[in-house]
């Protein structure tokens, strides 16, 4: 049974819902058919959710099933369940899908192959590298080569999708502190802490969560649209898999929001983690290392950069709290910052805040929760209208953010889970540092998206959330 991140439980804050918290979907949206006879007819549900009719014989009926839309969409769980059928979303469909398009291009029949993309996402990288005991950089070649192996056309990094969501969390920001400097600013790229606030806060937190994409959704509208219109395809021949550190991202693509009309296709057609590909390499009985390297694809631009992973500031979720709070000071109020953010830690690791004063009064004041503890502490505050001192905050569901997604890969026999932490955000500072303008981002800005803050860039980069209106009375229907 696969393993979900490590952000919210009913018995820990700071995890997801057990596994022996049965969901309550297939009870509420299965109909029943009454049958009526001088017996009656009796329907039970079984424990592997089939639905079997005692009336002449045990008799069984279609297995209920569960997509991951139905997830979403469910009022009775916070967030992601152990249970559920995650059919699109598995190894299996991707396993069956590269065996499938293999076939296809051995048989020639080219009308019908797909061309398969894959977007590794930085910290899977550095998790794969610190289990195999290589470099980043190795790891992704060695993990290009093995992608390759499984029949992948295209592997690429999530890099020019992290400086956009950069780019345009940040404008987002300057836009709101300028028309009302008071209210506060949430980050929406942790799908956790999303799925958390539409099911848990609704109507009342939406507001103040950011409208930018994840970088993960970016590179979905990048690879189905910007990359096919260059490779002259259809987005709809494209197969996008993202490889990612969190089992919420799974969530994240299968939302109606990301759906795209134009290739009838969601912008990520399948979401594996950093350890469901040790899994497929352990069930190999191969370690990474036994892969021919490969560079990893660089489709954007003739100019190939020096490296092909990234940091995006020093925290370890995609910097913006940081890029943010520099950007804003220089250009708000014309302020320098050091290079290095000193974030002054409260209550403990995973909340710490920074603060810009002039003339001896707080102007800007950001702050970085992780872990469903200090969310829960933030939200509450933000109910009782002690939380607007905050222009900015940067939410991820799991501690110690995005290096430490539940998805990542679990510590050897011995390990405590804080020294594997501790030895990924040692090789995530060794990272070259992005800057998210650059001209390929101009590029991709002025040719495909027509230009900075247009309309058309507004709808492929942006999204909107919704309130999940509680329906059922159940113990899982917990309001922190």
């Amino acid at each position: 049974m696969s393993r979900f991140s490590g952000a919210l439980q009913l018995t820990d804050i700071d995890d997801f819902i057990t596994p022996s918290q049965i969901c309550i979907k297939p009870l509420q949206t299965v109909p029943i058919v009454k049958v009526t006879s001088r017996t009656g007819a009796k329907i039970t549900v079984k424990g592997d959710s089939c639905f079997e009719e005692s009336m002449s014989g045990n008799q069984k009926l279609k297995k209920v099933e569960i997509t991951l839309q139905d997830c979403l969409a469910c009022s009775g769980c916070i967030t992601s369940v152990e249970g559920v059928l995650i059919n699109q979303q598995s190894l299996d469909e991707l396993l069956k899908v590269l065996s499938e398009n293999s076939k296809k291009k051995a048989f020639g029949e080219c009308d019908n192959v797909r061309t398969i993309v894959f977007t590794v996402a930085t910290q899977p990288l550095l998790s794969l590298a610190q289990r195999y005991q290589m470099g980043a950089e190795d790891a992704a070649r060695h993990l290009t080569g093995y992608f390759r192996s499984l029949g992948a056309d295209y592997v690429l990094c999530t890099k020019v999708a992290d400086d956009l969501a950069l780019l345009e969390c940040r404008q987002e920001f300057m836009e709101r502190y300028r028309e009302n400097n008071s209210l506060t600013m949430l980050s929406s790229s942790c799908p956790g802490w999303v799925c958390y606030a539409e099911k848990t806060h609704g109507n009342f937190i939406l507001p103040f969560v950011a409208t930018t994409r994840s970088p993960q959704q970016i590179m979905g509208v990048l690879v189905k649209q910007f990359l096919a219109d260059k490779l002259n395809i259809p987005g709809s021949r494209i197969y996008h898999v993202t490889v990612m550190p969190c089992y919420d991202k799974k969530l994240e693509a299968s939302r109606d929001d990301f759906f795209s009309k134009l290739n009838n296709a969601q912008d990520v057609d399948c979401v594996i983690t950093s350890v469901e590909v040790e899994q497929m390499l352990t069930e190999r009985q191969r370690t990474l290392a036994e892969y021919d390297p490969d560079d990893l694809d660089w489709p954007w631009s003739e100019i190939r950069p020096e490296f092909m992973v990234w940091a995006h500031e020093a925290t370890l979720s995609g910097g913006y709290a940081e890029h943010i709070f520099k950007f804003a000071a220089r250009e708000l109020f014309n302020k320098e910052t050091p290079e290095e953010l000193e974030f002054k830690q409260l209550r403990n690791r995973d909340f710490r805040e920074i603060t810009l004063e002039k003339d001896g009064k707080a102007v800007l004041k950001f702050a970085i929760a992780n872990g469903f503890r200090n969310i829960q502490n933030l939200v509450q505050k933000l109910k009782r209208g002690k939380g607007a001192h905050y222009h900015f905050v940067e939410i991820m569901a799991c501690p110690s953010g995005c290096v430490n997604g539940g998805a990542q890969v679990r510590p050897i026999t011995g390990q405590h889970v804080r020294e594997l932490t501790q030895q990924l955000e040692e090789m995530y500072q060794k990272l070259p540092r992005s800057q998210p303008e650059n001209a390929l981002t101009k590029h991709i800005y002025n040719d495909f998206l027509d230009g900075f803050q247009t309309e058309k860039s507004y709808n492929l980069l942006h999204t909107s959330y919704h309130d999940v209106v509680t329906q059922l009375s159940t113990s899982l229907n917990i309001k922190w």
